[in-house]
């Protein structure tokens, strides 16, 4: 278009209007008169920019993935192949590398619990919710999450759901001091309770005073009436301290947990049960016993010395 006189009256016109119907809108609140032409926008441009945003954070697209396994066990075979069908668009970046490890390790210890679970991703921490330690996950009430519902991810026990909200929750971690959950000794099936000492190893109270627990011993969840808050199986830690009996009722255990609390980032909220209690099936594999070198000493006699039953002549 030229630059006329017509062309620049044209052009303060349509400023005119424009201010005009930002001014409506503003005073219309939800009955804006341009409501429809909003919403019809976004219709029309809300694909492009979801196309947009899932071309530049394929990561995002892999939680987001997961986070629509709800189902039983016999969602996670396919949970696995789109998870494997995912590994080839994400980033080859160390940090894409990383969440896809723990996408990968989420996958398998729900596979192994034969747990129902919606990924999700940590998006903040701190005492601000009211705990000493929380952590918010980027799922709520529009994926399905419910109050008490455990939370896990690759290693073990992470927490439980305490506050949901529309889009995101917020889980109690289980070293905070108001965290208890009970629990089963590997193989033993011995029961006690462990809680949260902040930043210091979980203590267990076991229930049998004269049981007998060795440093290194295992622990999984015991799980809870009707599954909540926890569900069974889930790893918790490895006993690194055990107290003296002292003939008491109870006895004290203390425990290093699996997960590591300060670094978590990919999750999964258990959000289906398993049909069975998988006993001690999601625990790790036990290290295989490192062997004792045997070292042999030969001794060879000296070409010098003197031959048995012989003496040196003067």
């Amino acid at each position: 278009m030229r630059d006329t006189r017509e062309s620049r009256l044209l052009l303060v016109l349509l400023i005119a209007i424009a201010f005009a119907l930002i001014t409506v809108d503003i005073r219309g609140g939800k009955d804006s008169p341009v409501d429809g032409a909003r919403q019809a926008a976004a219709t029309v441009f809300g694909p492009i920019e979801d196309g947009v945003s899932s071309a530049v954070d394929p990561v995002g697209n892999a939680i987001e993935a997961v986070k629509g396994s709800g189902g039983r066990h016999d969602r996670i075979a396919q949970l696995e192949r789109d998870n494997a069908a995912l590994k080839a668009k994400l980033g080859s970046d160390d940090r894409n590398r990383s969440r896809l490890k723990q996408l990968d390790k989420v996958l398998k210890t729900a596979g192994a619990g034969q747990y129902g679970i919606k990924g999700a991703e940590v998006i903040a921490i701190g005492a601000a919710q009211g705990f000493s330690w929380t952590v918010t996950i980027d799922v709520g009430a529009n994926d399905g999450i419910k109050r008490d519902m455990t939370v896990l991810n690759g290693d073990g026990l992470v927490g439980r759901v305490t506050t949901v909200g529309p889009s995101t929750a917020t889980v109690l971690l289980a070293n905070d001091p108001d965290f208890t959950v009970g629990t089963r000794m590997e193989a033993t099936d011995e029961l006690g309770f462990a809680s949260g000492q902040g930043d210091r190893p979980l203590r267990v109270e076991l229930l049998n005073g004269k049981a007998k627990i060795r440093k290194g011993d295992r622990l999984v969840t015991f799980g809870s009436q009707a599954d909540r808050p926890f569900v069974p199986g889930v790893p918790v830690g490895i006993v690194s301290r055990v107290d003296p009996s002292g003939g008491d009722l109870t006895r004290t255990l203390y425990v290093t947990p699996y997960v590591s609390f300060t670094k978590l980032d990919i999750v999964g909220v258990v959000v289906q049960a398993p049909r069975k209690d998988p006993r001690d099936d999601v625990l790790p594999p036990k290290p295989e016993p490192t062997p004792t070198p045997t070292v042999t000493v030969t001794v060879t006699p000296s070409a010098n010395a003197p031959a048995d039953g012989l003496q040196q002549e003067q």
